[in-house]
């Protein structure tokens, strides 16, 4: 086994879920306890809702944004923020659209699925960053339309430049780490395997194994923060 050490690598890329945020207090989606759980996607999170009632998409889009607020990057943003500035070459491809990689001074970041802090406008085709604030202007100015969140709704398509820079950053890694992503999203769930197939050491971070669990070298069973650490560390015991 490789040893793990982050300063022995030349291209990194941490490729970062719901489990990266968990420990700030974001609310996740899918796990125990997770938003859709609670709350029906087809009234509050499609195309289609959007379009029959985007007040009330609205309503329940600046509720998240609400729950996300309240929420700060925690130790694991900042020991990647670290990572980049210490390192040649550290790319961040996240399904998160919480910003709190951003927040944490991190600026090479792919984002598979939007941000949840960023409007547009379909049909001007304008894109505008909302800062870390609630929207009250709801419409464009310059055509009156409903602003939609730039975030990827359920039975949307991911953005294709987005996901050709995530894939051609995957594709040159020399060492890829997922962090705390189920495995079952995709299209995005299926970016590590181009890594595994083009040579990298391949690291998961993850409390449980998932359906991606065969395409890693290193499977490190614990919360975020620590893994980490313990990965920037170095520490011996990982290859034990």
């Amino acid at each position: 086994m490789p040893d793990p050490r982050l300063r022995d690598y030349q291209r990194i890329v941490f490729f970062t879920g719901a489990g990266m945020s968990a420990e700030s207090g974001v609310p996740t989606y899918r796990g125990a306890g997770g938003i859709w759980k609670e709350y029906d996607y087809r009234r509050y999170a499609c195309q289609n809702a959007f379009v029959r009632d985007p007040a009330a998409v609205w309503e329940f889009h600046n509720f998240r944004r609400g729950l996300v607020a309240r929420c700060d990057p925690n130790p694991g943003h900042r020991l990647i923020v670290r990572a980049e500035q210490q390192l040649p070459q550290v790319t961040i491809v996240t399904q998160n659209i919480d910003g709190l990689h951003a927040r944490a001074g991190s600026r090479s970041i792919h984002e598979l699925h939007g941000n949840l802090w960023r409007v547009r406008c379909d049909r001007c085709g304008v894109k505008v960053q909302d800062g870390p604030v609630l929207r009250d202007e709801l419409r464009c100015p310059t055509c009156n339309s409903w602003w939609r969140p730039d975030i990827v709704w359920f039975e949307d398509y991911l953005d294709d430049a987005v996901v050709q820079a995530a894939t051609e950053a995957i594709m040159g890694c020399d060492l890829f780490i997922s962090i705390g992503t189920s495995a079952v999203v995709y299209p995005a769930a299926s970016l590590p395997a181009y890594a595994a197939d083009n040579g990298a050491l391949c690291v998961e971070i993850n409390p449980d194994p998932t359906p991606a669990s065969h395409l890693y070298s290193l499977h490190l069973r614990g919360p975020a923060t620590a893994m980490l650490a313990r990965l920037a560390a170095g520490d011996p015991a990982l290859l034990t």
